[in-house]
């Protein structure tokens, strides 16, 4: 069947929803009416977008994908609360992102760069930053944030209400139940630290003496025995030691004073 511009005539795309008109919608796809998606992106066939959804510029949406539906939560009643996408987003066939809910701020939220492999979950007010990765059925329940260059690996669930820190990575099928603090590697269930994430972060550009204050706070958390607040303190003066990394020293002491679920250790 032809299609009229970009939006193939087997779609349907209610008049009220706001697509740039380089956007391109596949044989059978749904968008409804309070949906706006910006220049570039794809949405491919059999695509449901729903609900309050913002989806930005050059994202490609393959097939199957449902975004925008209602949170999984039985406190829900409706609220008009949103779906956010950033740029220049992969979202892969069968993936699954609802909308926030007014318990929380209202918004479930994915920013830009991101890798998104098939089935994966992504549930209500999740915060997923930017230049993840989330591979083959990854999950995340409510309310998880995610920080940048995370990586998340197959079949890997992460319980609601944790965090998951910057440049952190977790292994196949990991069981994430406590918040992983940035940079470092963990697996299995129950979950394990079993490093940090070095070669991800030399990837990045990390130099030599970064890579260095990420080791040393890694030892101090989980190699010297210490308590997490003798090792807070211990972190804190890696800064004026290594003045390069006090960004990432900064980082890391902010995520370790917001935890409520305790660190993974």
């Amino acid at each position: 069947m032809a299609a009229i511009g970009n939006i193939h005539s087997t779609a349907l795309v209610d008049p009220a929803a706001r697509l740039d008109s380089t956007v391109s919608v596949g044989p059978y796809a749904v968008i409804g009416p309070h949906v706006e998606i910006g220049a570039g992106t794809t949405i491919g066939a059999h695509c449901v977008v729903e609900g309050h959804t913002t989806i930005g510029r050059d994202n490609r949406i393959f097939q199957f994908a449902s975004l925008g539906a209602q949170p999984q939560d039985k406190k829900y009643a409706g609220e008009p609360t949103r779906l956010v996408i950033g740029d220049r987003n992969t979202v892969r066939e069968f993936c699954t992102f609802n909308t926030g809910t007014v318990q929380d701020g209202g918004v479930t939220a994915l920013g830009d760069d991101n890798w998104i492999m098939a089935y994966v979950h992504v549930a209500h007010d999740c915060v997923v930053g930017s230049h993840t990765i989330l591979a083959n059925n990854a999950t995340l329940a409510g309310h998880v944030h995610v920080g940048d260059h995370a990586i998340l690996g197959g079949l890997t669930g992460v319980h609601q209400f944790t965090k998951v820190g910057a440049h952190a990575m977790a292994g196949f099928a990991s069981h994430v139940s406590q918040d992983v603090p940035p940079f470092m590697m963990v697996d299995g269930n129950p979950l394990s630290v079993r490093g940090f994430n070095i070669e991800g972060l030399r990837r990045r550009g990390f130099d030599a003496q970064r890579i260095q204050a990420v080791k040393q706070m890694h030892r101090l958390l989980y190699r010297q025995g210490l308590t997490l607040e003798a090792a807070r303190d211990a972190i804190a003066a890696l800064s004026s030691e290594l003045p390069q990394a006090a960004g990432d020293v900064a980082m890391m002491l902010d995520f370790l004073a917001s935890s409520h679920r305790g660190i993974a250790r």
